[in-house]
This record gives structure tokens, sequence and C-alpha cells, in this order.
């Protein structure tokens, strides 16, 4: 009985040392991750790709490091079908690239002046042969992408939810990526070719699709793959076909004005063009490849030239290709943040601020996308010691609403908050007008435009769009009965004398102190206030503007240079000159406005109420189409709630003009 059970339990453990299969739990996420890795996230091919490399008995590193060889074997095996071998060959080919990439050959070509001419010759070639092999890898990871896609036998909606398609996308958009930065680290070319020669291959650039990029020079063409900006809370992408990239244009040498035009209405700009109005330098592109003509899957593969086409993203949103229509892949967020983060306008703010001779003292207007003629223009225009950065929630949201990016393009207005505010006012009215002048009369963004202002910036807002005269009260303030005949002086009169801006025919003011703030009185702010001075070239050219017109105006400079003319922290004082002299004025007749008004206080009684520096007496305006206090602080403008309440009147606005339907 003994040896009997002996004998089964000994036959039973032979068995089980034979078992090939045996089954356990594993985590979700290692599932999921199988499914979906590939090359592009991990150190080794996708699992696809073992599987069908698994019947040429290869291991995959041999492979990789052989990829002609590799897909060559793979094509004699007739079991492996069509989108199994242009998948795994795409990832092989892109995983040489990324190989060599890596390599040091690569990236040999940085010069050692300690070096012999000889031996960094020699580096240079070597480095030179290497980015031949990575572009050659490239161009055929594209192709052969390419024909998974589009010249296998099941069409790509047949494979919508297919995660080998996604990745294969993702291969495709990657190589096209690739191929322009190493293309341009290996010839370092001076223009924009219309070809490109990679290999055997010939790319031709077509920009129909985006005319702005026609003939232009490039200062940089980014990939926006690897770009990641630390201060967007998100980045706004569409999904699709094509490879997303940033395209930063020179800047433009136009002739630049005197440190400080008086008379900026009448001043002859060359060209009659202002050059502080920027057209986009920033751009968003997409970039897709396509063999030219009709071709056979193995002309595709091995000899078709092939078309690299610029599109705009914000004039297409989908691309033909093989007579289907796909939605095109977009990053709108990427060169918003670029302009951002190379420019450093929030440096140039705080310094424009203290430095009485800092180079920003006339205001600038910036366009954050190519100019479209069909869109209406929503003008933002920020507060105290800030700059464009303060909108960044906001201008991100809009890029991210289908509905607001359809219809809506961004200006942002940049100034020199330590200017008075009425000589900011008058400056940014200038400008507007002068962009507005720009637009052709029968086009949407003539007309219609929404105003935007934060803090400082809504006061200014609502100054711009309105219709007043303070010339009478600006003078009794003076306290000097020969001031009066200086009434009728151009240099006063245009300052005084406010027209409102007829393009503009909506305006949002966010936490705007209307009626002033006694914050700028504290101890704090006053000491603040004493350091902020006015800006010198404003000063000079305000003075030799008097002075020309009639040197008899020696006692009214004196008035003036004697602190009748505050700078702008000053002004926003509840008991300041400015706040007397426009704290009243509204709005023109019919033109809705809405307020949004922040309350940091958790109280509900309006005397009460304030965002730790505006009180909502002061915010608060009568005969607002719309007011909402938002719980927050000052910088109200970057809360959720107040993001969604703007894309809530903007869309509002569209709706009036019969541009949308809610």
């Amino acid at each position: 009985m003994n040896k009997f059970l002996l004998l089964s339990i000994a036959s039973t453990l032979l068995l089980s040392g034979c078992q090939v299969v045996s089954v356990k739990s594993q985590a979700l996420n290692v599932t999921i991750a199988n499914e979906r890795d590939s090359i592009l996230t991990r150190n080794q091919l996708s699992e696809a790709s073992l599987n069908v490399l698994s019947m040429t008995g290869r291991e995959a590193k041999t492979c990789s490091n052989m990829p002609e060889q590799c897909v060559s074997e793979l094509q004699e095996i007739p079991q492996i079908q069509d989108e199994q071998l242009f998948s795994t060959a795409s990832e092989i080919y892109l995983a040489k690239a990324i190989e060599l990439d890596k390599s040091t050959e690569c990236k040999s070509g940085i010069i050692n002046s300690v070096q012999s001419k000889d031996k960094q010759q020699q580096k240079q070639l070597a480095q030179q042969h290497c980015l031949d092999q990575q572009l050659t890898m490239l161009d055929k990871s594209l192709r052969y992408s390419y024909a998974y896609m589009f010249q296998s036998k099941r069409a790509p909606e047949d494979r919508i939810f297919d995660n080998r398609q996604v990745q294969i996308r993702d291969f495709y958009n990657q190589s096209i990526a690739k191929m322009i930065s190493v293309y341009a680290l290996r010839h370092k070319p001076t223009h924009v070719p219309s070809t490109i020669q990679v290999g055997q291959s010939r790319y031709h650039l077509n920009f129909d699709a985006y005319p702005e990029l026609k003939n232009q020079p490039i200062e940089q063409l980014i990939s926006t793959y690897n770009l990641n900006f630390s201060g967007l809370r998100s980045i706004t992408r569409r999904d699709g076909f094509g490879s997303e990239f940033a395209v930063v244009l020179p800047e433009n040498r136009a002739e630049r004005p005197t440190p400080y035009i008086v008379d900026p209405l009448r001043y002859a700009y060359k060209n009659g063009v202002n050059p502080n109005i920027h057209a986009a330098r920033y751009l968003a592109a997409t970039i897709t490849a396509q063999p030219k003509g009709t071709q056979s899957v193995e002309r595709i593969l091995n000899h078709s030239d092939f078309e690299l086409s610029a599109f705009d993203p914000y004039q297409y949103d989908s691309v033909k290709v093989d007579r289907k229509t796909y939605p095109l892949a977009a990053n709108f967020s990427a060169p918003y943040g670029l302009w951002l983060a190379q420019n450093n306008l929030g440096k140039s703010a705080y310094l424009s601020l203290i430095d009485r001779d800092d180079r920003l003292t006339m205001p600038h207007l910036y366009m954050l996308e190519p100019y479209n003629p069909n869109k209406k223009v929503i003008i933002l225009v920020h507060g105290l010691a800030s700059s464009p950065e303060a909108w960044v929630r906001l201008t991100n949201d809009m890029m991210g609403d289908p509905v607001l990016r359809e219809h809506y393009q961004v200006w942002q207005v940049f100034y020199s908050t330590n200017m008075p505010i009425i000589e900011s006012r008058f400056q940014i009215y200038a400008l507007l007008n002068q962009a507005f002048a720009q637009v052709h009369a029968q086009a949407a963004a003539k007309n219609g435009a929404v105003l935007v202002g934060h803090s400082m910036g809504g006061i200014i807002s609502r100054l711009l769009v309105s219709d007043a005269d303070i010339t009478q009260q600006t003078l009794a303030l003076m306290n000097s009965r020969q001031l009066n005949q200086y009434r009728n002086l151009p240099i006063v009169r245009q300052r005084m004398l406010m027209k409102s801006i007829p393009n503009i025919e909506r305006a949002i003011f966010l936490a705007s102190p209307h009626r002033g703030t006694d914050f700028a009185d504290r101890w704090f702010t006053k000491a603040a206030r004493k350091i902020i001075k006015l800006p010198g070239a404003f000063l000079t050219a305000i003075g030799d503007a008097l002075l020309d017109e009639d040197p008899s105006l020696k006692e009214l400079w004196k008035h003036i240079d004697h602190s009748l003319i505050q700078n702008g922290p000053s002004d926003l004082s509840h008991r300041s000159k400015f706040i007397q002299l426009t704290q009243d004025i509204q709005p023109r007749a019919g033109l809705p406005f809405h307020s949004i008004i922040g309350n940091n206080t958790g109280l509900d009684d309006p005397l009460k109420i304030n965002d730790d520096v505006v009180p909502y007496q002061s915010a608060h305006l009568a005969n607002a189409r719309s007011e909402k206090v938002i719980r927050g602080s000052h910088s109200i403008q970057e809360t959720p709630e107040a993001v969604l309440e703007l894309r809530r009147i903007l869309r509002l606005h569209l709706a009036e003009k019969g541009l949308y339907k809610p």
C-alpha cells in the first residue's frame, strides 16, 4: 500500500513538471502596458512586434541591429499578414533610429578646441554618417507605417478600436518629427528648401495649406511631442493624423519708432504700419507625409517620392488621405507656451514697473495666431505689474473649446503699468484703432470684438469703450487761471477727450477697481509707489512736445513734472485725482458689459465683500448685463469658475451675433 502511494505521488510530480502553461493573476496596469507599450515608451519592441518576430526565430535585439535583413526575412514568410509585416517593420526601423540617436557617433559632432583639426574632422564625418543612417531608418519607418494605415487590406476605419493602429500612428508621427529635426542637424539649412533628400528618397515641401509659411524664412521648427510647460495646467491638443510642430518665425526688424511717441494717432509710421502691432511669430503647424500620386505598395515602401504638407490647424481640422477624410492632429498650447517661455514677459512686466528707463514704454499688441479675417477678435488687457502671462488659463481654455477656437482669435495687449492710466488708455486706444484699421472693411474681424480687462486693465478697458470729455475737470485740478488757455492743445485734448472704439461690441471687467482701492494707500504700497517712477522717455517726450508747441508752456510742464501726473499704481488709490475724474464714466449706451468680481471673505454683505485688493463696491457697475461674484482672490481670472463664466459670455456673444446656436 505504501509503495502504491509513493508511486502515485511520483507520477503526479512528473506530470506537473511537464506542464507548459500555468495561470495566475497579474495587475491590470501590467496587462494594459503589455498591450499598449512600444519602442516609444520602453526600451524594447511592442508585444505585437515580438509575437511576429517569434515566427523568424530571431532575437528582437539582433533584429533591431540588422533591420533590413530582418524585414527581408519577414517578407519571406507567407503566414505573416500585411498588417503584421508593415507594423512590425515600422517599429523595427524606428527602434534602430532611436538607438542611433542615443549613440556616441550621432552626438559626436560637438567640437573640442583642444583636439587637432584632423580629429575634429573625423568626428564630424562620423556624425554625418550616423545621422544619414538615422534618416534612412526614419524614412523606412515612415513608409511602412503609412502602408499599414492606408495600404493594408483593412481600412483605417475598420481598425478604429485597435491599439495597434494607435501605436503605428505614433510611429508615423514620430518618424516625421525626428526626420525633420535630424535633417536640420545634418544639413543646417539657412532657408526652407523646396525638396529634402533622405538617402535615395525625396520629400517635397508643400505650404499650400499654410500660406503664411510659404516663401517665409523659419527661425525654429520644433516638434511639440517632447515639450513640457510647467506653467500650463493642461495642453490643448486634437488627436488625429499628422505630426505636431511649433513654428517660430524671425522677428520683424521693421522701423522702430522713437522711444516715446506723444501723438501716435498722427505719427508717420513706415509703410503706415505701427511696428508695435505684432503678427503671430509662434505658430501651430501640423505636417503630414504622403506619397506623390497613386502608387503601388512596393513603390510606397521603396521608391516613391513623398510630399511633406504643412497645415494651419486653426484653418483645417481634417486632411484628405487616399481620397478619404481623416481628423488632423494639432497642438494649440505649445506655440503659446513657447512664446511665453522664450520671451519671459513676466520679468519684463516687473522691470517696466520699477525701471524708468526700461525699453517697454509704448504698448504692444500681439496676435496669438495668424490673422484670420473670418474670426471675431478677443482683446485681453492685463493689470498692474502683469503681462499676457496673466491670461494663460483663459487663453489655453479658449484654444481647447472648439466653438471659441472656430470663431475667435486672440489679441493680447502688453503695456507698462507704471505709466499714468489715462496715458496708457490713450496709447492703447491708438494702438487698437491702428490694428483695426488694417482689417478689411468687409471682414468679420472688423466688428464684434470683445474686450476683456483685469484689475487696472479693467479700468482701461472701461474707458476704451466710453465717450467722455474730462478736459474741464482736469484743468480745474491744476489750480492755475492761466492753464485754461491750454485746453485746446492737441497733447492735452487727445488724452482728455475720450472716444469709444466702435469695433468693440462687448466688454468684460474682472476684479476691476473702477472707484479705486484703499489697498494702494497702505504703508507698504505707498512705499512701493515712491520707488516706482514715471518712465524717463515718457517725461522727456511730453516736455519736448509741449515746448516745441509753445516755449511759454514751461508753467504747464512744471505742473506735469511735479507730480500732477502720477504713476499707474498711484492712480489706483481711491483718493487719486484720476479716480475722481473717471469713476463715474460709463460704457457707451447700448454696449453690453459684464462684471466678474472676487470674494475672498466668505461673507455675503456687499459692503464687506472684497478680493483682498478690490472691494465689491469699487468693482460693481450699474447696468451690467451680468455680474458674477466668485469665491477667490484678486487673480480671479485664473480660477475655473471665472474661466467658465468667460466662456459662457463669449458663447452668448456669438449666439447674439447669429454665429452659434446653443
